[in-house]
């Protein structure tokens, strides 16, 4: 194995290590302990238990500094807001338990409403979902898979 004193990467006939093909960027927001919000995100539904699951959701995670302690902003419909501030505790209890150290400190709400149903209320069942110059658009594609994928993907618009 031989380093390149110019960069820090190992060449291994040609091979690079996952470490190095990533972005800076990205490499960053790992450093910056990134890998804790994509854990809480995807043992959300653990961490939360099933009745919280339904009308919560964590928004963003914010790393303790010097100027502040680590912080969990979560997503809650409004109205539910005193249920899951009655289980704060728990939560930030099963996410320390989860990652094995204090990772959380504290917790903040942000209440949103749930504007789902209105949306789908507006739109009329029997109307085509596609407006006329997309439908013009997609018939003048000339790849015929292209062409029947848009038109499934229109029916599936159509039947919600």
């Amino acid at each position: 194995m031989q380093f390149k004193n110019s960069s820090k990467q190992r060449n291994v006939q040609g091979l690079r290590s996952f470490r190095d093909t990533l972005p800076k960027n990205v490499k960053k927001i790992i450093n910056k302990k990134g890998h804790i919000y994509s854990e809480t995100l995807n043992n959300w539904k653990y961490i939360v238990g099933d009745d919280l699951f339904k009308f919560c959701y964590p928004k963003s995670f914010k790393n303790s500094n010097r100027f502040g302690v680590s912080t969990l902003l979560i997503m809650v419909k409004r109205g539910h807001e005193v249920d899951l501030e009655y289980s704060k505790k728990d939560i930030m209890d099963k996410m320390n338990s989860f990652f094995g150290y204090s990772v959380i400190e504290k917790l903040k709400f942000i209440s949103f409403d749930d504007d789902q149903n209105i949306f789908f209320s507006n739109i009329k069942k029997g109307k085509n979902v596609t407006i006329k110059k997309y439908q013009n658009k997609i018939n003048s594609i000339k790849n015929d898979k292209i062409k029947k994928s848009l038109i499934e993907l229109t029916k599936v618009f159509k039947q919600k």
